[in-house]
């Protein structure tokens, strides 16, 4: 098995998807691994020509060495009810409370099949693994960094305690945004970004008010990982920081494994659960990388109904 480092961390010589690709050439048929000193998540090409920032990109960011780091948080006292006015003393941030917290990594992975011609292609490999395989595990990202992780190690934003829950009755999509960034802002914030279904991402075009929201120097993501019910806002600069392992990996395993919840004929083709064909050999294109977050400021965020 061929497995090294890339001594190149700005990928300035070679994509990561050539680097790859070179690294299997030289393996001939054996399994290689390339280890990069960055994120995964952030060499999908596309997202430089085209505005759809993920999760990821509403934040702040940092490298851990250190499976965990200790970082402060600060939470709302809510002995002391709804407070609101125009001195200090009686605004929220003014009772919240700080303590330590922990924040640690966990490993986010893909496993894509790949069939055995596209291995002896090495431009074809190069721009798959850029273009399919790095957006797959931006899924998973979006996912974990909202949803949490299994084991434990991230909480998702939409069930972290401490982010606050609104409805928006029956006012129109505009109007139930800017009223909830106004309400972020009550805590003290400044509401950068939200996170929204496609659905009404596309109802925000429709009706013309993508505009005003572009206006506000609001930042949106739109994922399917979040319901279409739901909207997230926050102060995701400063609530939120995303921590990053120091590599990600990518590697070519050729072994005879099927990916999960795949079975395997007797004449050697794997198929997958909804009967389509994977390679014989159940080889795969397995993208990994650590990720953390660590959330100072839960309060700074809100769960709007629609």
């Amino acid at each position: 098995m061929l497995d090294y480092l890339i001594d190149d961390p700005a990928l300035r010589s070679r994509s990561v998807g050539e680097e790859f690709a070179l690294a299997v050439a030289r393996a001939g048929g054996g399994d290689a691994v390339v280890r990069v000193r960055t994120p995964l998540t952030t060499l999908f090409p596309l997202a430089s020509t085209r505005p759809r920032p993920t999760v990821r990109e509403q934040t702040k960011g940092g490298t851990v060495t250190d499976q965990a780091l200790r970082y402060v948080r600060e939470l709302r006292d809510d002995e002391a009810g709804e407070r609101s006015d125009t001195a200090y003393a009686t605004t929220p941030e003014a009772v919240f409370r700080p303590s330590v917290a922990k924040a640690e990594l966990t490993e986010l992975s893909v496993r894509v099949p790949v069939p055995a011609d596209l291995c002896a292609d090495p431009a074809l490999l190069a721009r798959f693994v850029e273009h399919r395989v790095t957006v797959r595990l931006c899924t998973v990202e979006n996912e974990v960094l909202l949803r949490g992780s299994a084991d434990g190690a991230i909480t998702g934003l939409l069930s972290a305690p401490g982010v606050r829950h609104g409805s928006a009755g029956p006012k129109r999509l505009l109007d139930a945004l800017m009223d909830g960034c106004a309400d972020v802002e009550e805590m003290g914030g400044s509401c950068d970004g939200l996170v929204m279904h496609p659905a009404n991402y596309w109802r925000l075009v429709g009706s013309g008010a993508l505009a005003a929201v572009d206006t506000a120097g609001l930042r949106i993501t739109r994922t399917r990982m979040i319901e279409r019910d739901l909207v997230l806002l926050g102060d995701f600069r400063a609530g939120i920081t995303v921590l990053d392992g120091e590599e990600s990996t990518l590697a070519l395993r050729r072994s005879a494994t099927s990916p999960d919840g795949a079975s395997t004929s007797p004449n050697g083709v794997s198929t997958s659960p909804d009967g389509s064909a994977s390679p014989a050999d159940g080889a795969a294109i397995v993208a990994t990388m650590r990720l953390g977050m660590a959330l100072h400021l839960p309060q700074h965020f809100l769960l709007l109904e629609l």
